[in-house]
């Protein structure tokens, strides 16, 4: 017996080949099994193929078809927000775990630095790469006031923003908008995603703003301190950009909060960015890059609980 499960990636676009070089090269639990896609020529199909996974062309259907489908505990998926409802309902049937790397939000969302222990469900969505590497800035300040409104705005290279992301964009702004609310703790959430033309492309940058009630503001650089280690602890070029800016906003001179009305408190603002690890993307790519490593981060957690409770399927067939 292994402690290891065998895991399958849908999708090797940028984002699955990265992750499959992840797995391979970083995974403590996880060992590749498949990649999937439906070109034949997909780079990440070749790529995959010549580092001895198992590869098919034609979609979950071909998935379905190769031997080592009965020992897939877990499929990341990142196609697309349409297509992943129906991948979903078949894996569902056969016991697979699956975390969604798509904006689709079919399961609860997970941040690893949030609340990865506290999940554990049959499919695990991973919101979207503003919202990993904003929401916990927004979750930091949650944690010692409250919250009531929340402004993010990931800025990234329009070379690292593939076709499904472009597809993608209303999900993407509705998921995280979601995410900021549930799992940053505001009552108010809005996002905002920029895809910069800049050459050479520009790394990956974002900003948070934050109203909350009025508090001792090195409560709060002391949240948001621990929580971007937090973060750097499976993305390490996660970091901030320069130092976390307050300002008061007084009851006669309110901002305007859609949805709740004027609302005086404490502005926080929180300027980050993300280099890539560079694994198979370029460093710049760090929306990519944070979206891999949180996933990752979550097939370990999920495949250290399927060994721990003995429940991994190709384990009960090598007993």
């Amino acid at each position: 017996m292994t402690d290891k499960v065998k895991v399958a990636i849908i999708g090797p676009g940028n984002i699955g080949t990265d992750l499959m070089i992840k797995v391979m090269r970083n995974s403590k639990h996880l060992d590749m099994g498949a990649m999937v896609g439906v070109d034949p020529k997909s780079d990440g199909l070749a790529r995959a193929e010549r580092m001895g996974v198992a590869t098919t062309a034609e979609g979950i259907d071909g998935l379905l078809k190769l031997d080592v489908f009965k020992n897939i505990d877990i499929v990341f998926d990142a196609t697309s927000a349409g297509a992943h409802k129906r991948h979903n309902d078949v894996f569902q049937q056969h016991g697979v775990q699956v975390i969604d790397l798509t904006p689709a939000a079919i399961g609860p969302y997970v941040i690893p630095a949030i609340n990865l222990e506290a999940e554990n469900a049959s499919n695990m969505n991973m919101v979207t790469c503003g919202g990993q590497a904003t929401i916990p800035m927004v979750a930091a300040v949650s944690r010692v006031t409250k919250v009531h409104y929340a402004e993010i705005v990931a800025s990234i290279a329009s070379k690292s923003a593939g076709p499904g992301t472009r597809a993608n964009i209303d999900e993407f702004t509705e998921t995280t908008r979601s995410a900021i609310e549930i799992l940053g703790g505001a009552t108010r959430g809005k996002a905002i995603i920029v895809l910069n033309p800049a050459e050479p492309p520009l790394i990956m940058r974002d900003t948070v703003f934050v109203l909350s009630d009025l508090i001792d503001t090195q409560l709060i650089e002391d949240s948001i301190a621990k929580m971007v280690a937090s973060v750097q602890g499976y993305v390490p070029g996660y970091r901030l950009k320069q130092k976390v800016q307050f300002d008061v906003i007084s009851p006669e001179q309110p901002l305007n909060v859609p949805g709740i009305g004027p609302k005086h408190g404490l502005k926080t603002s929180v300027f980050l960015e993300v280099e890539g690890a560079a694994h198979y993307l370029p460093s710049y790519a760090g929306n990519l890059d944070i979206m891999t490593s949180a996933a990752l981060a979550c097939g370990d957690m999920m495949a250290r609980r399927r060994v721990t409770a003995g429940i991994a399927r190709g384990h009960k067939e090598a007993v």
